[in-house]
């Protein structure tokens, strides 16, 4: 029997509030110097008491209603217990028994629980024989998101997390991202080749997608070669080795037990549905609804759709193009290609380039699909436009882009063609179709581009019956 792979995961991500947890200390990611947004309170000096955040409640709040959740009526916040630096209190203010979320479903996936709890400091392990801390992180407001074990492989858990990413960013609860921090991932990945459930081994803080989905091939291939050996797998928590690509053992894996939760005295119990501000929340077009939208709206491709998606301000220009052209889907497919193609290719090599204006994109795009301007011409335009602005038209004239769609106008440098090219004419009359588009290569040649293709072609086709 195949060995069948089982994965849970647990996902944390720091909530944008303009203060922490529970207190007024400045909730700043980006804070570079060590030690300044602190207070008495999430440093744990004596006699301080901690308030909850209605803010980062609210977020959580949000996550759950979007991914069609139970929300709890009643819910309190739990000491979780263990002795580390980078934990001034002892303990970490989480939700244990009754989290403010349950259940729901993202990207496939069965959501246990979604619940909130403090964020710890940040450890410094490069100082040679001695480590240092700093505490800024230390009580940002936390989202804990944990799935069922029903994630069959490494590519799922990292379509989910993407998923959970602009989920997130669309509610505007978090800026989720990875290399900064602000979204980690933790993997529960067990093998077995029977119905049983096999030993569950945790690899936690993977701190992008391509890590994700690295560690947790590597412990599926892992735990399936040491089976194979005779070997027992053990309950630990790994962590993630870049430079090897390979899980390494950190410590055995702790229970709920080790923890010894209990509710925090110092922080009310919440009834949810006594507080007006938890009613009625309005949520933004989520990303999935989005996605619907626009395949039925615009009739785009999957992957213009999906660039889109994640580049909201990419997707905001593509909105803006669409209202100024309207209903026609013909030209609203055609500025979708040049977006994410031409666009988004000028604008990863030119550092300088902006969006451009809405209104003169969508004039250069009526000009390629009437035909004035050519697909080189356009893309060499929308160079001009990304990085100076200007008007597509004006641009086209000063450049020499504006294509000749006069049909008299053409036909004396056709003619002039076919008679200095009397053999290749001779080959198109007599039905060999190649000879035609080496002409119209040659009249493209003599007008340098400017004539319109479609145009020269049934020029040439009338001058050669």
């Amino acid at each position: 029997m195949e060995y069948k792979a089982t994965i849970g995961l647990e996902v944390h991500a720091e909530l944008k509030t303009q203060t922490k947890m529970f207190c007024n200390s400045k909730n700043d990611p980006e804070e570079k110097r060590p030690n300044v947004n602190i207070c008495p309170v999430c440093m744990a000096h004596p006699g301080t008491l901690p308030v909850i955040n209605k803010e980062a409640v609210k977020h959580v709040l949000k996550v759950g209603k979007a991914i069609g959740a139970t929300i709890a009526d009643f819910t309190e916040f739990d000491r979780k217990n263990y002795f580390y630096p980078d934990i001034p209190k002892g303990y970490q203010i989480s939700q244990y028994k009754y989290p403010l979320v349950s259940g729901g479903n993202l990207e496939g996936v069965e959501i246990t629980r979604v619940h909130l709890e403090e964020d710890t400091a940040r450890s410094t392990h490069e100082k040679g024989d001695y480590s240092l801390v700093d505490f800024n992180r230390a009580g940002m407001p936390l989202m804990e998101l944990v799935t069922e074990p029903v994630v069959k492989d490494a590519e799922q858990a990292v379509a989910f997390a993407k998923e959970l990413q602009l989920l997130l960013r669309f509610l505007g609860a978090s800026d989720a991202n990875m290399e900064k921090g602000e979204m980690r991932v933790e993997a529960n990945v067990s093998v077995s080749n029977t119905e049983t459930f096999g030993t569950k081994v945790e690899v936690k803080n993977l701190n992008s997608f391509r890590v994700v989905e690295r560690a947790i091939n590597y412990e599926i291939e892992r735990q399936i070669k040491a089976l194979e050996n005779g070997e027992r797998v053990v309950q630990e928590t790994r962590g993630w080795d870049e430079k090897k690509q390979a899980t390494f053992p950190q410590r055995l894996k702790e229970t709920s037990e080790d923890y010894r939760y209990f509710p925090d005295p110092d922080l009310p119990k919440l009834k949810i549905g006594e507080i007006e501000e938890f009613q009625n929340m309005e949520l933004p077009e989520l990303p999935w609804e989005k996605r619907e939208r626009y395949k039925k709206e615009y009739g785009i491709k999957d992957e213009d759709i999906e660039s889109f998606i994640v580049d909201r301000e990419l997707g905001g220009f593509f909105e803006e193009v669409c209202r100024e052209l309207g209903s026609n889907k013909d030209l609203v497919v055609l500025a979708s290609n040049y977006i994410t193609s031409d666009l988004v290719g000028i604008r990863k090599t030119n550092q300088e380039t902006k969006l451009p204006d809405a209104t003169a994109f969508a004039s250069l795009i009526a000009m390629v699909h009437s035909g004035d301007i050519s697909s080189r011409g356009a893309k060499d335009i929308l160079k001009i436009l990304a990085v100076e602005g200007g008007d597509p038209k004006d641009i086209a004239t000063r450049q020499g882009l504006l294509q000749k769609s006069d049909e008299g106008e053409l036909m004396a440098t056709v003619l002039r063609i076919i008679s200095e090219n009397e053999q290749v004419a001779a080959e198109y009359r007599a039905g060999k179709e190649p000879a035609l588009q080496y002409l119209i290569g040659q009249g493209m040649k003599v007008t340098k581009g400017s004539a319109n293709p479609e145009v020269l072609k049934k020029v040439f086709v009338e001058a050669l019956k």
